[in-house]
């Protein structure tokens, strides 16, 4: 079993009761737009780290983090990427490979607005955990904490915390 801590969106800036939320995880999942390296950084030095980089991240970034990742958590397969849109309207660069070969769990970032569906026509679960940061439209801050047990995905817990102006 895996305790697996999700956000995205934070664009240099975490929370301080974020670390709170992630202290019994065992990985840290980014679902893109860190910010800067320095808040990946900060994330790796606390916990393992899986993430992609996103539409505002640099090169910096985008040299440690790929645009998706794809791997086995558990039984579990993951894809995680920044911009891959939702059920019945995904994105032109996800659309080929996961109609032709769906994740178990796919998560995406981007919207800063947290939505946890599931795919009927393509069953599988969609995750997105809205925006960390402070940056961005969102009133509220969130993130997700879950358990992977073989292919079970369950115990998910939603972070949330005022946006500060």
């Amino acid at each position: 079993m895996k305790r697996i801590g999700l956000l995205s969106d934070t664009h240099a800036y975490l929370n301080p009761k974020l670390f709170s939320f992630f202290e019994k995880v065992d990985e840290i999942w980014h679902a893109g737009d860190f910010g800067n390296i320095e808040t990946a950084d900060k994330l790796a030095s606390f916990k393992p780290i899986k993430g992609v980089y996103g539409n505002i991240d640099g090169q910096d970034i985008r040299a440690v983090y790929p645009m998706h990742n794809r791997f086995l958590c558990e039984e579990t397969d993951v894809w995680i990427t920044h911009i891959g849109g939702y059920p019945g309207r995904y994105e032109r660069y996800v659309k080929p490979d996961i109609f032709t070969n769906p994740p178990n769990l796919f998560i995406s970032g981007h919207s800063h607005i947290l939505k946890v569906i599931f795919d009927k026509k393509l069953n599988f679960l969609h995750m997105n955990p809205g925006a960390a940061g402070i940056n961005g439209f969102h009133k509220v801050c969130t993130a997700l904490r879950f358990k992977i047990d073989g292919k079970d995905i369950r115990d998910l817990e939603i972070w949330e915390y005022p946006r500060k102006k």
